[in-house]
Formats: structure tokens, C-alpha cells, sequence
């Protein structure tokens, strides 16, 4: 207890203010309301747990909503084309055009000379009255402007005009407001209507967006260039080689690129300079990355590619699978999906898979043609009686560089191809070879045309156009089958025919066997499997390779088997039903038309003597109808194998020169119509001039024969009627002349040019 006086030595009181919390809830009598604690610290709880959500929902989704759009404007801004895309769209359309003017000149002027043809058979049945006769001169003038305007547009060759690098941006930039305007803002607007319209269906949109965000973030879609369609890999759509396209590229890209600067070191840098195609690969890892991505995007396990060599034409690659077939690369979707990748031509890969692999194969990728006339070399020159039937020849190349030499001894040899495909010409090139050697003879057999017969009087034997011919030449051939076994077996040859200048071997080509009749078919299949033994070899051509064409199931049966542009069905006939997945693609080579050579003349083959069994390309060298005829005259004169000893021999000399002589006679050509020859002299008599009318042929038909021609003498219409007479007369002879419009005469009448009359005396000469 202090005193009064000792408070001036104590401290001043000091004063805290505080609370005092015990365990009792009740409220303390001096105290105002509790505050509400409890629900303020929920509150916080919920929104942190709610701020947690959208950082993870705006980190798990955002990222892909944002691709999501970007591949959106990617779209709609048409930034997927690349400028050569957009370069070939545009110079289709002038394509497009330049055939559609055509298109529309050849239907204008075929309906007009429908509505002649119908004239003049009208003609031919009523006659025609005046303004009849007015019409169909009118549609013969008509007739005639249709086709020289389709003539001048034929002879305009298409030069189409290169758009510039501002044209094929104000084309990608006009498309793409046409794309937003049309669909990204009606979209959006939909989306927006249907929102604040009926608000629940953000239960819906709102889960759909999220979920795909989420999906995009986790899978992002790069935003990337597509390859060019495989409608635009066309011939007329190429480029120049003078042509350079400077594309500009978008301000928001040069943007990104000033602001991120990539250096060469970067993986950014490295996948720009990585090519598009195999025709941009510049060194074999490009290439090989290129196939490697291709295969791999079309969901095969590619392992490796294992070699990448660049060849004159392309590139060839060595490839091992991990699980799969490579000849799984051969299936059509997969073929298709490669081609369009890779940005080849229709039928520019091959796949052969390795025999001694079953994991592996070799993929040969054509950017150029593999058998330009250097690579293929000129007709090799072999003098008359210069080689054995036993020797090597040289017809070819194959598209790796290799020679396509064989020896045409113990060939029974089926080719396959569709009209256009080449049969006629491989076939003359290897009776070229056939006819230049000293110990064996060529026959030439086609039921429809002229087979090899080019070769003139090198070939021995010719039985064309006539089938009663065709199947004696075979009977012969088949006695001659049976004679050389006896004689065979008295020699004591042992079991195969020893071919000689004295016992030369007789080659026989056969054209167009489908055409043959059933009965000649089947002797020429008993030929066929008679005649290897006894030295009498066939190399027949077909536009089909089934029963039903051939007669028989003969094709798999023969030791070799050419196949140019054909049927898949056709391939597996002759080859198997695993042909096709082994490479053997003939499908895919194309025939000729008349104005463009295409594959014509390559082939794939089996059974060739000396070379592999493998799904690869050769080319058979051409022999022109020129060539043939030079060499055929040549071999002519420095004389043939002779067959008269072997012949004697077998006891068939005279049965030959028996058949001979029908052949020689079958091959004279017919003596001129009479018709031809009386309307050559009504030329003779009026001192040959360009052409002559109707009227004044009238006169000397009328002179040669009246009874005939003066029927119409009391008819109006005389000069119709022997016009008609007379073009029936020259059709019913076989005469190729028709009338024409002579516009150079006075009122434009029908008559004959002399030109014409002499052409169709040639065909009979």
C-alpha cells in the first residue's frame, strides 16, 4: 500500500483496451449485436474456390478456344491454300474456259449437221421442196463457218496469262470477306440469338465450348498449308519455268515475325525450310522426311526410311515397316492419299516390296517422266541375218536405268492392253528383232488388220482379215507340230527342237486375239501348248486378259506375260489376286489417244528370260512405220531364213507353198470399182480439172451407162436423185469418196474433188 507522497515516484498508469473471450456464447450485457463471421468466412471460401476454377478452367480451355479461332480465321481467310494453289484456280478457269468454247463450237456445229443429215435423208426417201432445198443450203454454208471456226479454235494453242502475287491476294482476300461475311457472322450471329433468346441453352453451348477448348488445348491443330489437290496436279496448270511467285505475306504475319525473330538455329526455322513435296526436296533427308511424314499420316507404322536416292526422274527410297505390310502402300485409298500428299502425277509411285523382306519395300516416286527419248536411246540398227533367235536383243529400258534385253527363243508370249495401250507397236518391235535373224522366220496373223505386216517382205507368212486363212495357217502349223516331234525323236534332239539356219524357228505374231472366232481360238490355244518343244513360238496381243475373250483360261498358263495400260482385272488374270498389293500396276499406266502418246508402250512383265520377276516399269523402244518398212526392204533383199530343207524334211513343202500362194493371193489388193473408174475418166475427159459437179458427172454416167442413169430424166429433182445414186453406188463398191460443196462454182452446187477421186484409186492400188 503506498502512501500519498510516494505517488510522484510511481509510472504513470497505462491503459489497454481489449476483450475478454471465454467459452460462453451468451452475449455480455454491455456488448452491441455479434458480428456475422461464420457467413463472411463461407463467402471467401466460395470465392476463392471459384477464382481457382476459372484459373483452371481459363488455363485448360482458353488456350484452345483461342486455336479454335485462329483456325477459324485460318479457314475463312483461305491462309490454308498456298499461292501456287490459288495460281492453278485461277489459270483453271481459263483452262475451263478455253475447252468450254470448244465444247460449244463442236455441239453447234454437230447440230447443225444433224439437221443436214435429216435433210438429206429426207431427200433420199420425198425429195425436198424449195425452201427445203433453200434450208439445206443455208445449214451447208452454216455447216461449213462451224468447222472452220472449230478449226481456227483447235489450231489456237492455250497460252494461259500467270496471275501476279496481287492478284492472288485480292483473290484469297475477296474470297475470305465472302467466307465471313456469308458464314463466320451469321454463325456467330445465330449463336448469340439463340443465347438471348433462350438463355438455358447455355447449359449446352456453354459445356460444348468448354469441352472443346479443353480438347484443342490439349491437341492443338497446327495451322498449316494443305497439299494442292490432285485436280490441279494437271499438265496445263504447271507453271512456266520462268514464272516466279513473290508471295506477300499477311501484316499480321510479318508482325509475328518482327517480333519473334527465329534464327537459323531454331526448330522454327528448320520446319520452314523443310519442302512440301518431293519435287522441292533438294537433299535425301528432305526427301526422306517428305515420304516418311506422308506414309506415317496415312496411319502405317513406318520404321524408317533407309536410303533416299535421287534418280534422272524422281526418287528412290528403301522403306522398313514396324508392324503392317508394305504392300498395304498399294491399297486405293492409301495409293491415293500418297499421290495427293507427295504431290505426284496419277500413277507417279511404285511400290515393289523386297523378296528378301518381308518388312521392306522399294518406293519409286516419278516427279518427271522416267523415259524421255534420251533415257530410252534411239532403235538400235541390226543388218539382216546379223543375229541368232538365241541371242539377247535389245527393246528397252526399264524406268531404274537397266536394259530391257532378252532372247525371244521359247516365248509364248500373251500382252495384255487396252486400245491405245501399245500392243501393236511392242509386238512390231519385237518381230523387228525376230525378222534380223538368220536362223528363224516370222508369221503375222490378225484377224481385224494388218498385225506386223509394217515389216512388208521381211515378213514370211501373212494371214490378215480372214479367218478361213488364219485357221489354216494354224492346222498347218499344227501338222508341222506333230512332223518335228517324229523328227525330233529321230534325231535324237532330246526334248526340246535345236533351231539352226537349216531348222530356223518360226515366230508367229498374233493380233487382236479376241477377234478371232471360237473355233480358230481353240486351235490357236492347242498351238500355243504344243508348239514351245518343236521351235513354233507365239507372241499374241489382247485387249483383254479373261476366259471369256480368250477362249480359255490360257493367260496364267503362258511363260511370259506383258501387260500394258489395262483393267485391274486383266492384271490379277494374268498374275494373281496379290498383283496389284505386289506392285504390278498397269492399272494406273494410261493408253494413248491420238494426240497425245501417254504410257503407251510400257509395260510390266513375268517371264522374261534373263530378267527378275519384279513389279517394275520397262519402256519398249518405238518402230515407226517408216523404220519398219526401211528394214523390211533391206532384210527383204538380203534373203530370208529358208524353210525348204526342214520343211522337205517334215513332208510339208508342198502344203506350204500351197498356203503360201493363198496368202499371197489373199494380200493383192481388189481391182478398182467400175463406179471409181467412170468417174476417174469423166475427170480424163474434162482434162482433169479441180473438181467436177453433180450435173457434169451426170452427163457421163448418163454416157456410160443410159439405162441407169437416165431414169430421172422427166423429174425435177434429176440431179438429186443421181447424186444420192451415186454416193450409194461408191458405199456399196468400198469407195472412201464423198461429195463436197463447191463454193468456187456458181451457185455453190455438190460435186467431186480430184484430189479425193486419186486418193480413193490409191487405196486400191
Amino acid at each position: 500500500m503506498t502512501s500519498r507522497d510516494d505517488g510522484a515516484l510511481l509510472p504513470e498508469v497505462i491503459v489497454y483496451e481489449g476483450e475478454f473471450v471465454d467459452d460462453d456464447a451468451g452475449p455480455q450485457p454491455d456488448a452491441g449485436p455479434a458480428p456475422a463471421t461464420a457467413p463472411r468466412r463461407a463467402a471467401r471460401r466460395v470465392a476463392h474456390a471459384a477464382a481457382t476454377a476459372a484459373r483452371f478452367i481459363t488455363g485448360h480451355t482458353l488456350p484452345g478456344l483461342r486455336n479454335a479461332w485462329a483456325l477459324t480465321v485460318h479457314w475463312a481467310a483461305l491462309r490454308y491454300m498456298t499461292g501456287d494453289e490459288i495460281r492453278r484456280r485461277i489459270v483453271k478457269k481459263q483452262v475451263d474456259h478455253y475447252t468450254e468454247r470448244r465444247d460449244d463450237a463442236r455441239a453447234a456445229r454437230d447440230t447443225v449437221l444433224r439437221q443436214m443429215a435429216k435433210l438429206v435423208d429426207k431427200a433420199a426417201d420425198d425429195g425436198l421442196s424449195g425452201p427445203e432445198k433453200n434450208r439445206l443450203r443455208d445449214l451447208g454454208a452454216e455447216a461449213d463457218r462451224r468447222r472452220n471456226g472449230l478449226a481456227v479454235l483447235d489450231a489456237l494453242p492455250f497460252t494461259p496469262v500467270q496471275p501476279t502475287a496481287e492478284q492472288i491476294t485480292r483473290w484469297r482476300g475477296s474470297r475470305g470477306a465472302v467466307r465471313f461475311t456469308c458464314v463466320v457472322v451469321p454463325v456467330f450471329g445465330v449463336l448469340a440469338t439463340v443465347t438471348a433468346t433462350v438463355p438455358l441453352s447455355v447449359l449446352i453451348t456453354g459445356p460444348a465450348l468448354l469441352g472443346g477448348g479443353w480438347w484443342l488445348t490439349r491437341h492443338p491443330i497446327p495451322l498449316t498449308t494443305r497439299p494442292i489437290p490432285a485436280e490441279l496436279l494437271i499438265p496445263e496448270l504447271d507453271a512456266p519455268a520462268d514464272y516466279q511467285l513473290d508471295e506477300s505475306r499477311p501484316a499480321a504475319q510479318a508482325e509475328d515475325d518482327q517480333a519473334a525473330p527465329v534464327g537459323p538455329e531454331t526448330p522454327q526455322a528448320e520446319e520452314e525450310q523443310e519442302p512440301g513435296s518431293l519435287a522441292d526436296a533438294l537433299t535425301s533427308e528432305q526427301a526422306a522426311t517428305v515420304l516418311a511424314a506422308a506414309i506415317r499420316a496415312e496411319g502405317r507404322d513406318l520404321a524408317e526410311v533407309a536410303k533416299a536416292v535421287k534418280e534422272p526422274w524422281g526418287w528412290s527410297f528403301y522403306v522398313r515397316f514396324s508392324t503392317g505390310s508394305p504392300d498395304e502402300l498399294n491399297k486405293d485409298d492409301v495409293y491415293k492419299g500418297l499421290i495427293t500428299r507427295l504431290r505426284l502425277r496419277r500413277n507417279g509411285l511404285l511400290v515393289e516390296g523386297d523378296p528378301e523382306a518381308g518388312d521392306s519395300a522399294f518406293v519409286r516416286a516419278l516427279v518427271r517422266d522416267p523415259f524421255s527419248p534420251e533415257v530410252v536411246g534411239p532403235l538400235p540398227h541390226r543388218p539382216p541375218l546379223s543375229m541368232s533367235i538365241l541371242d539377247a536383243a535389245d527393246f528397252g529400258v526399264a524406268m531404274d536405268g537397266t536394259p530391257l534385253g532378252f532372247s525371244l527363243a521359247g516365248l509364248m508370249m500373251l500382252m495384255v492392253a487396252d486400245s491405245g495401250g501399245g500392243k501393236s507397236g511392242v509386238m512390231l518391235a519385237f518381230a523387228e528383232a525376230a525378222t534380223a535373224c538368220r536362223d528363224a522366220v516370222v508369221f503375222n496373223i490378225d484377224p481385224v488388220g494388218t498385225g506386223v505386216g509394217a515389216l512388208g517382205e521381211a515378213i514370211t507368212l501373212s494371214a490378215c482379215t480372214d479367218d478361213e486363212l488364219i485357221q489354216a495357217v494354224l492346222d498347218f502349223l499344227l501338222q508341222l507340230c506333230a512332223a518335228r516331234a517324229r523328227q525330233r525323236a529321230r534325231y535324237g534332239w532330246g526334248n526340246k527342237w535345236r533351231v539352226s539356219e537349216e531348222h530356223p524357228a518360226i515366230v508367229v505374231y498374233v493380233d487382236e486375239w479376241p477377234q478371232l472366232s471360237d473355233e480358230t481360238k481353240a486351235k490357236l490355244v492347242r498351238a500355243m501348248l504344243l508348239g514351245r518343244k518343236e521351235a513354233l513360238w507365239f507372241e499374241a496381243d489382247s485387249q483383254f486378259g479373261t476366259r471369256e475373250h480368250l477362249g480359255q483360261a490360257i493367260g496364267p498358263k503362258l511363260s511370259t506375260r506383258l501387260l500394258g495400260a489395262c483393267r485391274r482385272v486383266d492384271v490379277t488374270e494374268l498374275l494373281g489376286g496379290g498383283a496389284i498389293a505386289e506392285g504390278y500396276r498397269a492399272d494406273l499406266l494410261q493408253a494413248a489417244t491420238h494426240t497425245q502418246v501417254n504410257d503407251a508402250g510400257q509395260i510390266y512383265a513375268q517371264g522374261l528370260p534373263g530378267l527378275p520377276n519384279r513389279p517394275i516399269r520397262y519402256k519398249v523402244r518405238e518402230v515407226s512405220d517408216a523404220q519398219a518398212a526401211r528394214l523390211g526392204a533391206e532384210r527383204a533383199a538380203a534373203g530370208l531364213p529358208d524353210l525348204t530343207h526342214t520343211l522337205t524334211e517334215a513332208g510339208l513343202w508342198q502344203q506350204y507353198q500351197d498356203l503360201l500362194a493363198r496368202c499371197r493371193a489373199d494380200t493383192t489388193p481388189p481391182p478398182a470399182p467400175a463406179i471409181l473408174l467412170t468417174v476417174r475418166e469423166a475427170f480424163r475427159a474434162e482434162l482433169d480439172p479441180d473438181a467436177l459437179s453433180v450435173a457434169q458427172l451426170a452427163e457421163h454416167l448418163r454416157a456410160d451407162d443410159a439405162d441407169r442413169w437416165g431414169r430421172w430424166d422427166d423429174r425435177a429433182d434429176r440431179l438429186a436423185m443421181i447424186g444420192r445414186h451415186l454416193r450409194k453406188a461408191l458405199t456399196d463398191a468400198g469407195v472412201e469418196l464423198v461429195s463436197t460443196r463447191l463454193r468456187h462454182l456458181p451457185g455453190e452446187p455438190t460435186g467431186y474433188l480430184l484430189a479425193d477421186v486419186k486418193a480413193a484409186l490409191a487405196a486400191f492400188s
